[in-house]
């Protein structure tokens, strides 16, 4: 088994304006959204997990990645304080969430916090840590062999930019409740987390289940090189990063004899969906 198949992507938004932004995003959003109805067609299921520190985007992220997909199927997992059983039964408690067919699971944290969080704050044992350690990539096998579609990315922020969120967070009416005691207190362990990091990517990433490592310090950019990953592995492989094409830009398509217009890209792929199984 090779390990250690860390692939650490390509981020062309550099220096991206906000318009710029925009733009690209409708536009992976529309590839998105094909990916996700060809799940829905061949029944396949997908599962995206996004580790990082606290502060690192991963709900942000994961929230422009849905808010254009059909809400039937897809699910958004970010889980609490596990239980006594839930700890002992570490694995159990995420295959419970995995999706059926035709859907996608999306993981606000994940079952990696067993190899994250959890030894760096001494949530669990060290027994606990290193079996997970030895079983995680053998369990994530047996479910791709099975015909479960996986992409692990880890959202990476320095410390002086997570400091910066912090900081916004409490400043902000709307967010200080993002910030808590324990959040400041993983802070102090900036050091055992990295070492808890390194050990899980020399671990617990494999050609078939490699974690994607995306550097997360404009949250922007991570947003926009995370979608752009998906749709060039899952969909477009040549799909071209920032051509400034606006998929506002209305179109038109005739399905069952009727004629829909001024349509966006994202009606079209829809209703070409429905024309196709006419």
């Amino acid at each position: 088994m090779k390990r250690k198949n860390i692939r650490i992507i390509e981020n062309p938004y550099q220096n991206v304006s906000e318009s710029e932004y925009q733009i690209e995003k409708r536009r992976l959003q529309v590839e998105l959204l094909k990916i996700q109805q060809k799940l829905v067609r061949q029944k396949l299921s997908l599962v995206v997990v996004f580790e990082g520190r606290d502060a690192a985007g991963k709900g942000g992220t994961i929230k422009r990645f849905t808010e254009n997909l059909m809400p039937a199927h897809f699910s958004i997992n970010a889980l609490g304080i596990p239980t006594e059983s839930e700890s002992k039964y570490w694995f159990r408690r995420y295959e419970s969430l995995f999706p059926e067919p035709g859907n996608i699971a999306f993981f606000d944290r994940s079952w990696y916090s067993r190899a994250l969080i959890e030894p760096t704050m001494g949530y669990c044992s060290e027994k606990r840590y290193k079996r997970f350690i030895r079983k995680v990539l053998n369990w994530e096998h047996n479910h791709i062999d099975k015909g479960l579609l996986m992409v692990k990315f880890y959202l990476s922020v320095d410390e002086d930019t997570q400091l910066i969120r912090f900081q916004n967070r409490l400043s902000n009416p709307l967010t200080y409740w993002k910030l808590s005691e324990n959040d400041l207190n993983a802070r102090k362990k900036w050091a055992m987390f990295t070492k808890y990091k390194n050990q899980m990517f020399e671990h617990t990433s494999s050609v078939i289940s490699p974690w994607v490592v995306v550097n997360a310090n404009s949250k922007k950019q991570a947003r926009l090189t995370s979608m752009l990953y998906l749709v060039r592995f899952f969909g477009r492989r040549k799909f071209e990063s920032l051509t400034g094409e606006d998929v506002r830009v209305s179109h038109s398509i005739s399905v069952g004899g009727v004629k829909f217009g001024d349509l966006t890209l994202q009606q079209l792929a829809v209703l070409k969906e429905l024309k196709d199984q006419e």
